[in-house]
């Protein structure tokens, strides 16, 4: 058996290879309710924690949701631009993503289980074939979820499987206590999954001895794409991982389009999801993040004032600063209305990326602002 760094090879894994790979669910060693406690209590001893973003403990999670007619559901729809990491999981490995979906669907007594994956998704054909090859013991469907950004957040999710609305719900009542179709529901990112079903299989102790992260790394790197590191690798390390940089590299973007610019790289990356794109010392930065923010603002719900007002408005102010105009003043006031004010995490990923591009780009704005762009030729954003 071996650990996530040599899951993904470069053919998906059949199940007879998924097992001769990474061996057999011992079953009957987390049999009956004493079972899933020493179920929960390996995810607990492993310390694993979510993949999606947050970093919460699995086992928490695990025992929060576990009760009579729960339901499990795999989040793989990956809804930032920069992250491929999940994608590549259920087109190489999906049946270490399956495994660790039966095994939480029985830590929490689950009887249905769900795994989301956005609309006309390239791995839809992998996760078919893979379900085709088992024959497990709490059925999973796959739903189709809307292409948008927001709509794989975890209330968005659970609205869309209720009611076939795809806008998130906002911070209460948590899943585990009210979920989909009000029954309580375990909301995991599919990453976690899989690294639950290498707890099981690896035993935690030696899992947390073998453990490794999966990276989406882009921008000027010489092989841009799903990289495996040691936990807690810094920016530098994860860039080196993907072939080392094809051109010098002033600042990164970590944690994807909701994330935090930083130059300083020798550090390990902020929380939030597994993507780090590098910016190449020819390409500028305001510009590459006055596109973000203008592609975060259309992806709005437009269910509440700071997505509805807040991102367009700070959105148009970022263009204005690549055009040479003085929008710092309002930038300065705006930034901190989003934060801690929406229904879900979307307008405050959006003022971190704004604020962090503020601080690490300084130079650049005051060149935009003496003449009109800065050491980046024109048009080259």
């Amino acid at each position: 058996m071996s650990t996530l760094t040599t899951t993904l090879t470069p053919h998906r894994l059949d199940l007879a290879g998924h097992r001769r790979h990474h061996g057999v669910v011992p079953w009957v060693a987390y049999h009956g309710d004493d079972g899933r406690d020493r179920l929960i209590e390996a995810a607990r001893a492993a310390d694993l924690r979510g993949r999606g973003g947050g970093g919460f403990p699995t086992a928490v999670k695990l025992r929060a949701a576990r009760a009579r007619r729960s339901i499990v559901v795999a989040n793989g729809c990956e809804g930032d631009p920069l992250s491929r990491k999940d994608t590549t999981l259920l087109a190489l490995a999906p049946h270490l993503v399956l495994d660790g979906l039966q095994l939480a669907a029985h830590a929490i007594g689950a009887a249905e289980a769900v795994l989301c994956v956005h609309a006309g998704s390239p791995v839809l054909g992998s996760v078919a074939a893979a379900l085709a090859e088992r024959d497990d013991r709490v059925p999973v469907r796959v739903a189709e979820i809307p292409r948008r950004y927001v709509a794989s957040e975890e209330s968005a999710l659970v609205h869309y499987l209720t009611s076939g609305d795809a806008r998130p719900l906002g911070k209460q009542p948590r899943p585990a206590e009210r979920g989909v179709r009000g029954r309580p529901t375990l909301v995991d990112n599919v990453d976690t999954l899989a690294q639950l079903a290498l707890v099981v299989l690896l035993g935690p102790h030696h899992y947390r001895a073998a453990r490794t992260d999966l990276v989406t790394v882009t921008g000027a790197v010489r092989r841009p794409g799903v990289v495996s590191v040691r936990p807690g690798a810094s920016l530098a390390e994860m860039l080196a991982a993907a072939g080392g940089e094809t051109e010098p590299v002033p600042a990164v973007l970590a944690g994807g389009y909701g994330g935090t610019w930083t130059s300083e790289l020798r550090g390990g990356p902020p929380p939030g999801i597994a993507a780090v794109h590098a910016l190449p010392a020819s390409a500028c930065g305001l510009g590459y993040t006055a596109k973000v923010l203008a592609f975060l603002a259309a992806e709005s719900a437009r269910q509440c004032g700071p997505c509805m007002f807040g991102l367009p408005a700070i959105a148009a102010d970022f263009a204005e600063l690549v055009r040479g105009g003085d929008a710092t003043g309002r930038l300065a006031r705006r930034i901190p209305l989003l934060s801690g004010r929406g229904a879900c995490a979307h307008p405050d990923g959006a003022a971190r990326l704004a604020a962090s591009a503020l601080r690490t780009f300084a130079a650049d704005v005051d060149a935009h602002l003496a003449g009109g762009r800065c050491r980046v030729p024109a048009g080259v954003a």
